[in-house]
């Protein structure tokens, strides 16, 4: 990658169109990032915390187990079109389960994915900080 393109990628502003003609898995794989950069300066507050115990504490949050939980409990206040996409996500066929994780866990947990890797590439911070603070309250 040349460096001018480098350059662009914190400026490039994503159509819907852009990011609807992505794949689920495209969008829970930058959703998973964008999540677990979330949990880990969430943890972050609790200065106390060694490095061992933030990673612990994180693991908690972004396991499959309780990401599929935290979709299931936003169902009620997503908009049709979060629905679709978490639903886009979650009928996605992977190629892998993790070991630690049941199927539909798995699949919840990459609809949740998706929807924040959707939601992110959309620019859409207020909504992101507002399910992320329904995620916390719970």
């Amino acid at each position: 990658m040349e460096k001018g393109n480098i350059d662009n990628i914190y400026e490039k502003i994503w159509s819907e169109r852009d990011v609807n003609m992505l794949s689920p898995l495209q969008l829970a794989y930058i959703g998973d990032a964008v999540y677990e950069v979330f949990i880990r300066r969430f943890l972050l507050e609790d200065k106390l915390l060694s490095v061992n115990e933030l990673h612990k504490r994180a693991i908690e949050f972004v396991k499959a187990k309780a990401q599929s939980d935290i979709v299931h409990e936003l169902m009620n206040v997503l908009t049709e079109e979060e629905i679709r996409v978490v639903k886009r996500g979650r009928n996605t066929k992977s190629q892998t389960v993790p070991k630690n994780a049941n199927v539909s866990d798995y699949r919840y947990a990459t609809g949740f994915e998706a929807l924040v890797g959707y939601l992110y590439l959309l620019d859409r911070q207020d909504r992101i900080k507002e399910l992320f603070h329904m995620i916390i309250e719970n």
